[in-house]
């Protein structure tokens, strides 16, 4: 069993959910070869996940933990790499290069992080905040609407497309291995409360429900709008909501990149 512990105090807010993220990682990842295992991480509070999983990787720039994974993934097919990342990391600064990971169909696994909060700094709004949402930032609230990154993945092309609720730590372990076995770009988002900001967003476990893996795009796109991201209405599924039922061909495959 692989040892992915390491030695380093945690630091997250007592309670936090992005330790039952921590452990669900653990448990999917404690199965595989450690050497074949890279990770990527941004910054935010996700980004600590560095600091405490045993993995080679490379902590990297706001906003460009996919580009980063894109190139350890076509410097060495061979490997495994996993992104974790925030939605202010990902839909703010790393827009352009989540819409193009849908496209490329690079071999790689995306787990973002979505507090609907840029919660290492003041709790400013991000791209999936709910209108109305007051912060330092934004003392009128929040204006705009949010956008819905299962719908943005689905029309990008993206390959697997699965959501988590960080609080059921097995069916997110779960919902981890399968992305990462799958052959192309896999994006997995982590609904999570935040314990500092935008707390009138939280305690949404009510809403959830969990779904079969589904194959059928259409069916995907229905279920990708029956939560908006702006209200505590609505049922949020979670789970696989889309994987290509056929082999799409990898950015590596086009690009004639075998692996070692």
């Amino acid at each position: 069993m692989t040892n992915l512990k390491t030695k380093n105090e945690i630091t997250w807010c007592p309670g936090c959910p992005n330790f039952l993220i921590l452990e669900s990682a653990k448990k999917a990842l404690e199965k595989f070869n450690q050497k074949e295992l890279a990770m990527v991480t941004g910054i935010g509070c996700h980004a600590k996940m560095f600091d405490y999983l045993n993995i080679s990787g490379i902590y990297g720039l706001h906003g460009r933990v996919i580009p980063t994974m894109t190139g350890i993934s076509i410097g060495n097919p061979k490997l495994k790499v996993i992104g974790f990342a925030g939605d202010g990391d990902t839909y703010s600064e790393g827009m352009a290069h989540f819409i193009h990971a849908g496209r490329y169909n690079a071999n790689i696994t995306l787990i973002v992080h979505d507090n609907q909060a840029f919660s290492l700094t003041t709790g400013q709004p991000t791209p999936t905040s709910q209108q109305g949402y007051i912060s330092k930032a934004t003392p009128l609230g929040e204006k705009s609407k949010p956008f819905n990154p299962i719908k943005l993945a689905l029309s990008a092309g993206a390959t697997f497309i699965a959501r988590c609720n960080a609080r059921d730590i097995n069916h997110t372990a779960e919902i981890i291995k399968k992305a990462i076995n799958h052959q192309g770009f896999s994006f997995i988002e982590i609904i999570q409360d935040c314990l500092i900001f935008n707390k009138e967003i939280n305690n949404k476990d009510k809403l959830v429900r969990k779904i079969p893996d589904n194959t059928d795009k259409t069916k995907a796109e229905n279920l990708s709008q029956e939560w908006d991201y702006n209200s505590k209405s609505g049922k949020i599924p979670i789970g696989v909501i889309y994987q290509s039922p056929t082999k799409e061909p990898t950015l590596s495959e086009k690009l004639s990149i075998n692996p070692r």
